[in-house]
């Protein structure tokens, strides 16, 4: 197959006999995980004798649509086979009324801050798509308005965050025991002044340089407090403004083909670790409308993992990209079912999200 050639011209060269089979073998291979032979195809339905119907997998090899991972074995999709499968034989419609009902019912029940509704979208996607569910916090790029820290009586005090939009951020960080209640309000008032009016990322790095220049008018626990809370707003790693929520690795382990290919098992695991990389192809679908996909090598991220990346932005109450969610799994993933699946859960995140703005 020319790698240049068009995915519709290769669809239009496919005849009914060849788009047949070639839908046939990429529907059981996506449920079995199995390469799919000439006598399960004949036993299928299909009108062909075994004979006739290996030459036309043979010719849909040739093209480039399908591979045998052994020499006497079946054939299964390659990459480019299974991206013409989604775009030209493929039926998206809506997730079904019991995934509709469990999706919006965790949601609004389990997410009472935005963190815990992102958490619970992550767990939820995991749990129903049979991948790891992927969920990237929101940007911070509007004005902040107001900031406290509040005092707790288990050790913690509560960070408090709420920007120009009225969207609210919680973080919980550690105290000294016997931290008196002035060093609490002296770090909020602190970081109000400067923070009041300016985006997330100016006032870190402008409050960051002061306190290491010493130009800071705050004790030493008081300017704990104040790199405690830049750090736990802006994610979970001092420094990083931005965190993935990843839920379900495990489900990466229960795939059937996942024994013989732990190797390609081990590189996923290690790209879910390195997450700014995720974050990036992430961030970089919130100019898409809708879901996009990404099969195998389509990504430079994991060209040779064997894996799938389903992902849709979700909006905030203005209706403006804040943050991205998805699956991301073998390539054999139920697409029919996990597409529009994260599709739904992006459109239910930004609808909470909306309707808590208003309240």
């Amino acid at each position: 197959m020319s790698e240049d050639k068009p995915l519709s011209g290769l669809l239009q060269s496919l005849d009914e006999r060849s788009r047949t089979i070639f839908r046939e073998i990429v529907e059981t291979y996506l449920e079995t995980g199995e390469p799919v032979g000439s006598r399960t195809l004949s036993k299928s339905g299909i009108s062909l004798s075994p004979a006739s119907i290996r030459n036309v997998m043979a010719d849909l090899t040739d093209m480039g649509l399908l591979d045998s991972p052994h020499i006497s074995a079946g054939r299964m999709p390659t990459h480019v086979g299974l991206r013409l499968f989604v775009d030209g034989f493929l039926e998206i419609g809506q997730p079904s009324e019991d995934d509709r009902a469990e999706i919006e019912d965790r949601l609004r029940s389990g997410g009472r801050d935005l963190q815990g509704l992102l958490k619970e979208a992550s767990s939820i996607l995991s749990g129903l798509a049979g991948g790891a569910g992927l969920v990237s916090s929101p940007t911070r790029e509007r004005p902040v308005r107001h900031v406290e820290f509040v005092p707790l009586a288990t050790g913690e005090a509560l960070c408090i965050l709420v920007d120009e939009m009225g969207d609210v951020e919680n973080r919980l960080v550690k105290v000294p025991p016997g931290l008196p209640a002035t060093t609490l309000m002296e770090a909020g008032n602190y970081l109000a002044a400067r923070m009041k009016g300016r985006t997330l990322r100016e006032a870190s790095q402008a409050v960051r340089e002061e306190i290491q220049e010493r130009r800071a008018q705050l004790d030493q626990a008081a300017a704990s407090l104040v790199e405690q809370g830049l750090a736990e707003w802006g994610g979970e790693v001092p420094g990083e403004e931005r965190a993935l929520i990843v839920h379900g690795r495990a489900n990466l382990l229960n795939d059937p083909g996942a024994a013989e290919n732990m190797e390609q098992v081990r590189q996923l695991f290690d790209i879910l670790e390195r997450q700014q990389g995720l974050l990036d192809v992430l961030d970089s679908t919130r100019e898409a409308e809708g879901v996009r996909l990404f099969i195998g090598s389509e990504n430079r991220l994991f060209p040779l993992s064997g894996s799938s990346l389903i992902v849709a932005p979700y909006m905030n109450a203005t209706r403006q990209v804040i943050g991205a969610l998805g699956v991301i799994g073998p390539t054999r993933l139920n697409y029919a079912r996990v597409i529009p699946m994260v599709d739904y859960t992006a459109r239910i995140v930004g609808q909470i999200l909306a309707e808590r703005h208003k309240t």
